[in-house]
C-alpha cells in the first residue's frame, strides 16, 4: 500500500477495481465516503457485481470477472491518445513502457467492450471522470489477485497510475486492503515460502547475513536442512501444499519425498481453491496439527481418524506486541487479559517445539542478553528492527511503538502527523522508517520532500543500473538530495562514489555490506544524513524481463466463460515445480470446452458480517443470527431457466469434484449468467452437516457449505495464489 487510509480523503478520484471495502474493509469505506462527502471525490467502482460498494459510486461499469488487465489497457490508451498521461513522469520514472504503450494500442473501447463485457459509454464514462479529477487513488485486494493472471493485475494498476501522474502523491497511489490486522505483518515476517524476513532472498549471502543477526553458524544452518540446494529452494505454498501430498510426480520437486505433516498457526486453509484436494490432503498426512483459539474448520472436513491435534492458541487480547495495518504502519498492541483456561501464546507453543527438536537455545541465542535470558516480546522486536533494514525497520522499535500507543490523541488521523509531543514522526511509523530519527513514510515514492521528512523516495534500485544499454537509474532528483538524478542503492562501493565520507574505522566495519547487510546503520545513517534514499533513485519497471509474461497480457481465465477468446488470448503454458508442483495451465484450459458443461459464472466474495472461513465471526451468535446461512445468489432470469424458485435448494457442481448445496436467494446485482458465492463458511459438506465432529461445545452457530469446493483448479503465474475468482459451475435443483 504506497500511501494509506486517512489519505485518501484528499482524494479527487477514488477508482475501485478488484475489491468491495463496504463489506470486506468498513473502516477504510469510512474513508471513503469522507472523501467524496468532504472533498467531492468522485468513486468509481468497475466489478462484474453491484456490490454494497457500487450502492455508493458515482460510476458503476460492470465487467467480467478476469478481464481487469484488458480495461486498465483501455485507459492507458485512452490517457495517450487524450493528452492525459504524466510524459515527464515516465520519462523520468518509468523503464521499459514502450512495450506497454505499444500492448495497449490493439485496446480499443470497442475491444475493450466485447472482452469485458461492459458498454463503449460506460467504459469512457469511468476513464474521462478518473483522468479529469487529480489526485486519483486506486484500490484493489482478493478481486486482482486471486487469478492465473493476478500478478499482471497487480503490475498493471501501478503502471495506469504512473501514466495518469498519481503514484507518489498525496491522495493518490495504489492503496491494497489488508483484510485484519498483521496480514502486512505476516508479509513482512516472510510468512511465505519464498523468503526470510523482510523480503530477503533465499541466496547463500542472505542466509549468511541471517545467520549472523541469530548467532549461529552458517554450517549450522545448513544442515538443517536436506542439502544446500533445498535451503534455497522455493517451497510450497498455502495453495498448493497439497499437491505435495497427493501428487507423486511432485516428489522429485520436494527432495524425493511427499510432504508428511502439516503445523498450521491461525490460518483458514479452507479459502483457497480445491478444497476437496485440500481434505484429501489432510486424510493421507502422517501427522496434521492445528494451532488456534478457535476449531479450525479444516480439522473437521478431515475424516483421519489419529494424529490430528488441535492446540488452543490465545487470542490477540491474551497476547501483546507489534502489528502492522494495511499501510505499512505497526502499533503497538497490549495485553489485556491473562490466557485463559489451558491456551498458550504462539511463542510459548513454538518454543516448547523448539526445545523438543533440540535447537531451542539456537532460536533464541540472539535475543536480549543471549543463553534464554530476553524480554518477549520487546527483544524480538528489536532484533527484528536491527536486522530487517531492506524495508527500513531501523527505526521502529518498541521503545516509539509504545510511546505512540499512549499517544494516540497527538496524531493527524488524514495526514498521520503527529504534533506536540509526538512532532517529528507519523503514526504507525510507516516503513520505510530507516532509523530512530526517521519519522515513518506515509507515502512512498514521493519526491516532493525531504528523505528526513518522510519523502525522498524515488523507486528501489533493485536489478542493476542498466539494462541492455538502457538506464535503470531515475531521471529526476528528489526534493533535499545531495545526487542530481538517479543513483544506485547505498553500498560500500557507491557511498563514496556519491560524495559522502566515510572514516576509516567505518569502512572498515561497512567493508562488503550494503544498506539492506549493514547492521551497524552506519550506511543509512550516512544517505540521510546526504538527503539520500538508502535504496537509491532507480525506475519502475514496466517491462520485467524475468517474468513469464515481461509484461502484462490479458489471458482467458482455465475455465473461459467465453470458449471464444480462448485462442485468441491463450493461458500460459504448463509450469513445472511451480512452488515445488507442477502447475496445468495449457493443459486444463484446453482438456475440454468447460462452459458447454459448466454453463454458469461464478463471483466469489465476502459477507460484511464474516471475515475469512467465518471460524471466529459464526461462533457469534449476533453475527450468526445476521448472516445464519451459506446461499447463492441467482438472478431471477436464470433461476427461471433452471427451474429454481427462491428458497429452493439447489446441487452446484464445480469443474473438479466438488458439489455443494446451498439455498438460492433472488438477487439482481450480477448478470444473468452469474451466481455470488459467499466464501465465509464451513461446517457442512456436499450436504452433509459435520457438526458433530466438533469437540463439545465448540462448534459455531452458523454452519454451511465452503465454496472452495466447487472454485476451480487455477494458481497465479508468479505466486500460485489460487483462482477463486473465475470459476464456472452447474446447478441443479436439489
Amino acid at each position: 500500500m504506497t500511501n494509506h487510509l486517512g489519505d485518501m480523503q484528499v482524494s479527487k478520484a477514488i477508482l475501485i477495481m478488484g475489491a468491495n471495502p463496504a463489506v470486506n474493509h468498513p473502516v477504510a469505506m469510512q474513508h471513503i465516503l469522507k472523501a467524496k462527502e468532504k472533498n467531492g471525490a468522485k468513486i468509481i467502482v468497475i466489478d462484474p457485481r453491484y456490490t454494497k460498494t457500487a450502492a455508493k459510486s458515482d460510476i458503476f461499469v460492470r465487467i467480467r470477472t478476469g478481464t481487469d488487465v484488458p480495461f486498465l489497457y483501455g485507459m492507458i490508451r485512452l490517457a495517450i491518445k487524450n493528452g492525459w498521461m504524466d510524459k515527464d513522469f515516465i520519462r523520468d520514472r518509468v523503464y521499459g513502457f514502450d512495450n506497454v504503450a505499444q500492448e495497449c494500442e490493439k485496446w480499443t473501447p470497442e475491444l475493450v467492450s466485447d472482452v469485458c463485457g461492459c458498454s463503449v459509454e460506460d467504459f469512457n464514462q469511468a476513464v474521462k471522470a478518473f483522468a479529469a479529477a487529480k489526485p486519483g487513488c486506486l484500490i484493489w485486494n482478493q478481486g486482482w489477485t486471486q487469478h492465473t493472471i493476478g500478478t499482471s493485475n497487480t503490475r498493471l494498476g501501478p503502471i495506469m497510475q504512473m501514466v495518469f501522474g498519481n503514484m507518489g502523491k498525496s491522495g493518490g497511489g495504489c492503496n491494497i486492503l489488508r483484510g485484519h490486522d498483521n496480514v502486512q505483518g505476516a508479509s513482512d515476517m516472510c510468512n511465505l515460502s519464498d523468503s526470510l524476513p523482510g523480503y530477503y532472498g533465499l541466496a547463500e549471502g542472505i542466509w549468511k547475513y541471517f545467520a549472523g543477526v541469530w548467532g549461529v553458524d552458517y554450517d549450522y544452518l545448513v544442515g538443517r536442512f536436506k542439502s544446500k540446494d533445498m535451503m534455497e529452494k522455493t517451497g510450497f505454498a498455502l495453495s498448493n501444499f497439497w499437491m505435495g501430498v497427493l501428487n507423486d510426480e511432485n516428489a522429485e520437486n520436494n527432495a524425493g519425498t511427499p510432504l508428511k505433516a502439516l503445523v498450521v498457526i491461525g490460518n483458514g486453509i479452507t479459502t483457497v481453491t480445491q478444497t476437496h484436494k485440500v481434505k484429501e490432503a489432510l486424510d493421507k498426512l502422517e501427522l496434521v496439527v492445528f494451532i488456534d483459539p478457535y476449531v479450525n474448520d479444516a480439522a473437521v472436513i478431515t475424516d483421519r481418524g489419529d494424529n490430528l491435534f488441535l492446540l488452543p492458541a490465545t487470542s490477540q487480547v491474551e497476547t501483546s506486541g507489534s502489528v502492522a495495518a494495511t499501510n505499512r504502519s505497526y502499533q503497538w498492541r497490549s495485553q489485556v487479559v491473562k490466557p485463559l483456561y489451558e491456551a498458550k501464546p504462539d511463542q510459548d507453543i513454538l518454543f516448547e517445539l523448539a526445545k523438543r527438536l533440540g535447537f531451542y537455545s539456537e532460536l533464541v541465542k540472539s535475543l536480549g542478553k543471549g543463553g534464554g535470558d530476553y524480554v518477549w516480546p520487546d527483544d524480538a522486536t528489536k532484533e527484528l528492527c536491527g536486522a530487517i533494514r531492506s524495508i527500513g525497520l531501523g527505526g521502529v522499535t518498541p521503545e516509539r511503538l509504545k510511546a505512540q500507543q499512549e499517544n494516540w490523541h497527538l496524531f493527524n488521523p488524514v495526514t498521520l502527523a503527529g504534533f506536540g509531543k509526538m512532532q517529528g514522526a507519523y503514526y504507525g511509523l510507516p516503513w520505510p522508517c530507516w532509523n530512530e530519527k526517521h519519522p515513518g513514510t506515509p507515502v512512498m515514492y514521493d519526491v516532493s520532500k525531504p528523505v528526513m521528512q518522510g519523502g525522498g523516495m524515488g523507486f528501489r534500485e533493485n536489478w542493476g543500473v542498466d539494462k541492455d544499454g538502457v538506464t535503470l537509474l531515475a531521471g529526476n532528483t528528489p526534493v533535499g538530495s545531495s545526487v542530481k538524478g538517479g543513483y544506485p542503492r547505498i553500498t560500500f562501493e557507491t557511498i563514496e562514489k556519491l560524495g559522502v565520507k566515510l572514516t576509516d574505522e567505518e569502512r572498515e566495519k561497512v567493508k562488503g555490506k550494503n544498506f539492506a547487510t549493514d547492521r551497524s546503520g552506519i550506511l543509512v545513517n550516512k544517505a540521510l544524513e546526504a538527503g539520500l534514499c538508502p535504496y537509491g533513485n532507480g525506475r519502475a519497471r514496466a517491462t520485467v524481463w524475468n517474468f513469464t509474461d515481461i509484461i502484462p497480457k490479458h489471458r482467458e481465465p482455465l475455465h473461459s466463460f467465453r470458449q471464444d477468446l480462448v485462442a485468441k488470448f491463450p493461458t500460459f503454458d504448463d509450469k513445472k515445480g511451480h512452488f515445488r508442483a507442477n502447475i496445468r495451465y495449457k493443459s486444463e484450459q484446453d482438456k475440454q470446452e468447460w462452459v458447454k458443461d459448466y454453463p454458469v459464472n461464478v463471483v466469489t466474495g465476502r459477507v460484511v458480517e464474516h471475515m475469512g472461513t467465518g471460524t471466529e465471526t459464526r461462533a457469534s451468535k449476533y453475527l450468526a443470527e445476521l448472516s445464519p446461512e451459506m446461499f447463492i445468489e441467482i438472478h431471477p432470469e436464470l433461476a427461471g431457466k433452471l427451474g429454481v424458485r427462491d428458497g429452493d435448494m439447489v446441487w452446484v457442481y464445480g469443474t473438479g469434484e466438488g458439489k455443494i448445496k446451498v439455498k438460492a436467494v433472488y438477487g439482481y446485482t450480477l448478470d444473468v449468467d452469474s451466481i455470488f458465492l459467499p466464501q465465509n463458511f464451513s461446517g457442512v459438506w456436499s450436504g452433509k452437516s459435520l457438526k458433530d465432529r466438533y469437540p463439545d461445545d465448540t462448534a459455531p452457530y452458523a454452519l454451511g457449505e465452503n465454496s472452495g469446493q466447487v472454485t476451480s483448479y487455477g494458481y497465479d503465474i508468479q505466486t500460485t495464489c489460487p483462482e477463486t475468482k473465475c470459476t464456472l459451475v452447474r446447478i441443479e435443483k436439489a
